[in-house]
């Protein structure tokens, strides 16, 4: 008995001992496609030991053979592995049906989403928005909370006004710095009049990540006051080649005509008034005669793959979108190779990106066209008996403006950047990555002669070069001790610009059929006075040095600490250098085992502060500036009858105190889930403050060389504090039923406090007697933006325009102005839905604002009665007032100023998936899918103008302007009709 005891003891010891030897557990961690998944929680069942896989999927841990590993990864089925004699591993996870979480890009790294501590919104492509997308801009419109873009004007390619958490700025830049593929691109355009981000092309693009608070953004330094917006393109995956083609054929029609009089409605109304009418028998539609039904086509096709050691990911597209008005087209040719190449047992790796762009831009004259169709008197006809364009004697019909005025635009743009990094021993990498960007273009614009009616030639022709070079060196660390995770970034950024720019004209060419633009010495008038030839070069430098801190224990408890020094050529020998630091800490709730019988799937709080720099003001304002001019008070005659030489005089004196504006933010925020990530959501707080505000000023001494300078205006503030709210819900059956709703509303306030001027005007307005007027103005107390002008009341006994007198001194006059509200919407909001019931998915999207205002300045300078009597049309409101005289000029005042809420529809889409093998294809194609999206279907709001999204510039001395509407063009309706097929 004692032996089959001693038997049995002595059984147990071995195979305990075996059970407790630990061995070392190695390998790698694939997702769907076979490409290996960084930052997989790799843990020992039953125990808190574990690690985290590295950037190429790998693992190393330490587990006896009885041992069960888990797998887990948000967004992926949790797998468990009974280690049995295993020592080497291939995992690969399974896609879960609820994307909970993936990797978002932040500065100079990736991250999970669950570690990020910053306020960062990652868009993936297959949630971007549909349609036709010209800027990578609209990819987003309506996603990210605290977001705010809006179109300049419906233009094919127009400009894009982004704010990520209200404006920081009064003369200085508010735009946030973009990066793509690791390469910040410098804001300059390229020298055309639409959007310089157009090169990118859409379908190239895989995320786009925005990063809005300080914490998130310090990483960029002298650039992240008004955000960072990270573009991440397409890259190939490991296996079987793949080539895609995609196309898209798409019509659109202008989405709202402004209700101006018909013909018969015109003759009643002039008459009706008093006024003067001249009926020349016709009935046009002005609006309908400058516009028409457009025409888009796209077609891109993209392949990609790749092997052990090499992916591949190659495209080329090409865009063709007419825009509605007549004479207004976009054409892009586009082409991108990004290849990775891994090396030396993969120890290093080189990522190389090139994009090569062409770009053509044909533009008519948008304003005289609108403002001519608008206010053309119906009766007149459009064409004569011949079928030609009419010839009027006091007017030029809008459609030979057409044929006579071209503005054409081509830009070429090739960015390239290289990125090799080398693993120099186990978590310690060196990562260098070296870009260039060149772009130039050329601009033509011309007026075509003509002798009925008569019209003297002209040539304009600027030429502009921008290059851009970034070169930089950083290493990471990445180590564990324990239960405690570090990861460490120290770097150095030296960034270098030049920007070229040429102009020169020439004036009266003959009617002799031939161009301007094809032979320019046909020309007969080039003096200095009205040809003076222009032109400038720019050279501006930015250093950098830069580290981050990531620390996390237990994986539940996170901190991030970033620090940047930045130095800039455009500041003062004194303050080149400016510091910007940040730190964030975050703590994963759900992670604590006191919450594991919650309900929530994630619930992490986050908070931070940071200082994040704005350099955006001109070049050169702080060194001395000279000029050369010709007159007495420059220069003397060498003879007493002779002519005066020219005289160098100072035009600025130098300002080395000049530094850095900084904005100072504090956020607070959390993230939170139920349902395993079904439903899902993050709250956030931020106060941005920003100060030592650069501004243009009037110097105090009067005896100065210029009016005005460029300095610091140090107690000067602008602050944004706002909320900001972000819900979705995914579901999906095994029926093959999904769906899915969200949405996302903002809340912002903006404050000027401390401006050492008591109002600073802006918006210069447009139309008779209103030249030297403005609209906006910076007042203390109120945001940036707002609109400063007379209160109309009414129509006084003597048929005029009455305003409030606000200062009671019994006189109409400037100092009556009053604060009337403001440009910037202080809600934002979005929602959005997707269905799908196997081969066939729904998606669309609604966004729109509240709480801000727009000024109409296309019927403040058109549509008032006295021009109704002139015979010139207007629409109803002009003539509401029965008692306003036709002699009452048309002021600036709250008369036109109006509700910019709205609420659009910006996109819906249905698709249909065809399985290939259903028609007999299946084994040389491997999908293919139909779909149809309609764009801007409809807008709910009170403005009366063509949209409610428009900014006109109306800039004054570099103070910026805000929420101006000025013969903007009209924004489209389109219906697209798109092909996808894979192979």
């Amino acid at each position: 008995m004692k032996k089959i005891k001693f038997l049995m003891l002595f059984l147990l010891m071995v195979f305990s001992v075996d059970s407790w030897a630990q061995t070392e557990v190695t390998g790698v961690v694939l997702d769907d496609a076979n490409s290996p998944i960084p930052g997989v929680n790799v843990l020992v069942k039953g125990n808190k030991q574990g690690i985290v896989t590295d950037f190429d999927g790998r693992f190393n841990i330490k587990a006896s053979v009885s041992d069960v590993l888990v797998f887990s990864y948000i967004g992926f089925e949790t797998q468990s592995v009974i280690l049995k004699n295993y020592n080497k591993l291939n995992i690969k996870l399974q896609s879960s049906a609820l994307q909970l979480d993936d990797l978002v890009v932040v500065g100079y790294g990736s991250k999970r989403k669950s570690d990020v501590t910053g306020a960062v919104t990652s868009v993936k492509s297959d949630q971007f928005n549909r349609g036709i997308v010209t800027s990578p801009e609209q990819l987003i419109q309506g996603k990210v909370s605290g977001v705010n873009i809006t179109s300049a004007s419906g233009e094919p390619g127009s400009n894009q006004t982004i704010s990520i958490r209200g404006q920081g700025g009064v003369r200085s830049g508010s735009t946030p710095l973009f990066v793509v593929d690791g390469f910040a691109l410098d804001n300059s355009g390229t020298g055309g009049a639409t959007n310089p981000l157009s090169f990118i092309n859409s379908d190239d693009i895989e995320s786009i990540d925005v990063l809005k608070d300080a914490s998130a953004t310090a990483i960029y330094g002298a650039r992240g006051a008004n955000g960072v917006i990270l573009i991440t393109t397409k890259r190939g995956k490991k296996g079987a080649s793949k080539v895609t083609y995609s196309t898209s054929l798409g019509t659109s029609s202008i989405a709202k005509e402004i209700p101006v009089y018909s013909a018969d409605a015109f003759r009643s109304r002039v008459v009706e008034i008093g006024g003067e009418l001249t009926d020349l028998g016709g009935s046009t539609n002005w609006q309908k005669e400058i516009t028409r039904a457009a025409f888009t086509q796209n077609h891109n096709v993209s392949l990609s793959g790749g092997a052990d050691n090499m992916t591949y990911f190659a495209s080329i597209g090409s865009q063709d979108q007419q825009g509605i008005i007549k004479n207004s087209e976009l054409k892009r040719l586009s082409g991108r190779i990004n290849i990775t190449q891994k090396l030396l047992n993969d120890r290093l790796k080189i990522d190389l990106n090139l994009n090569a762009t062409n770009t053509i831009s044909e533009r008519p004259a948008i304003e005289s066209l609108i403002g001519t169709a608008l206010s053309l008197n119906p009766t007149y006809p459009a064409y004569d008996e011949n079928g030609a364009p009419s010839i009027f004697p006091d007017v030029f019909n809008p459609l030979i403006r057409l044929k006579l005025y071209e503005d054409l635009t081509q830009t070429n743009r090739i960015i390239a950047n290289i990125s090799p990094s080398f693993e120099i021993i186990k978590g310690l990498d060196y990562k260098l990555n070296f870009g260039v960007d060149n772009s130039s273009s050329d601009r033509d614009i011309q007026n075509r002669p003509s002798t009925l009616p008569q019209e003297d030639g002209r040539l304009d022709s600027f030429y502009s070069n921008n290059k851009n070079t970034l070169i930089e060196n950083y290493i990471t660390y990445n180590f564990d001790l324990g239960e405690n995770n570090f990861s460490l970034l120290a770097g150095h950024s030296f960034q270098k610009t030049f920007v070229q720019y040429r102009h020169w004209s020439i004036d009266r060419f003959k009617d002799n059929g031939i161009d301007p633009k094809y032979n320019p010495g046909l020309g007969q008038e080039l003096d200095l006075i009205d040809n003076m030839p222009s032109g400038s070069a720019v050279k501006n430098e930015l250093q950098s040095f830069f580290g981050r801190l990531n620390y996390s224990f237990q994986n539940r408890y996170l901190l991030t600490a970033t620090f940047r020094r930045d130095g800039s050529s455009k500041f003062g020998s004194n303050n080149k250098y400016g510091n910007f630091p940040s730190f964030s800490a975050g703590w994963k709730i759900s992670e604590e085992e006191f919450m594991q019988a919650s309900p929530f799937s994630n619930l992490k709080v986050r908070a931070g502060w940071g200082r994040t720099g704005n350099q955006e003001i001109p070049s050169k304002i702080t060194q001395a500036s000279s000029t050369t001019s010709v007159s007495g008070s420059t220069s003397y005659p060498l003879y007493p009858t002779g002519t005066y030489p020219g005289g160098t005089t100072f035009a600025r004196f130098a300002n080395p105190d000049i530094q850095w504006e900084v904005s100072t933010q504090t956020n607070v925020g959390l993230d939170f889930g139920f349902f395993k990530g079904a439903l899902s959501g993050t709250i956030d707080y931020f106060n941005k403050v920003s100060d030592n505000i650069l501004l243009e000023v009037v110097p105090s001494d009067p005896i100065q060389p210029a009016s005005t300078y460029w300095t610091n205006v140090k107690d000067m503030t602008i602050t944004n504090r706002g909320l900001e709210f972000a819900l979705a819900y995914q579901y999906k059956s095994e029926k093959g039923i999904s769906f899915g709703f969200g949405g996302n509303v903002s809340f912002i306030d903006n404050k000027i406090e401390n401006s050492p001027f008591t109002v600073l005007t802006t918006g210069s307005a447009s139309g008779s007697g209103l030249s030297s007027a403005t609209i906006n103005g910076y007042v203390n107390g109120q945001p940036i933006g707002t609109f400063f002008m007379k209160e109309f009341i009414g129509i006084n006994d003597q048929g005029m325009s009455q305003f409030r007198d606000a200062n009671n001194d019994g006189l109409d006059t400037d100092a009556d102005r009053v604060v009337a509200g403001s440009a910037l919407p202080d809600k934002l909001f979005s929602f959005y839905g997707n269905l799908a019931y196997k081969a066939f998915d729904l998606n669309f999207n609604f966004n729109g604002v509240a709480g801000n205002k727009i000024y109409d300045n296309t019927a403040n300078s058109n549509f008032y009665k006295a021009r109704l009597a002139k015979s010139l049309n207007t629409t109803a409101p002009a003539g509401e007032f029965s008692s306003e005289s036709i002699t009452n000029p048309a002021s600036i005042s709250t008369r036109y100023l109006k509700n910019g809420a709205f609420l659009r529809l910006n996109n819906v889409s249905f698709g249909y998936t065809l399985k290939p093998e259903s028609i007999g294809v299946g084994d040389w194609i491997s999908s293919m899918r139909f779909s149809v999206t309609g764009q801007n279907l409809f807008v709910i709001t009170d403005y009366d103008g063509y949209d409610p999204e428009v900014n006109s510039d109306r800039s004054v001395a570099g103070v910026t302007s805000y929420g101006i509407d000025y013969l903007s063009y009209p924004k489209a309706r389109t219906f697209l009709f798109g092909f996808n097929v894979s192979f």
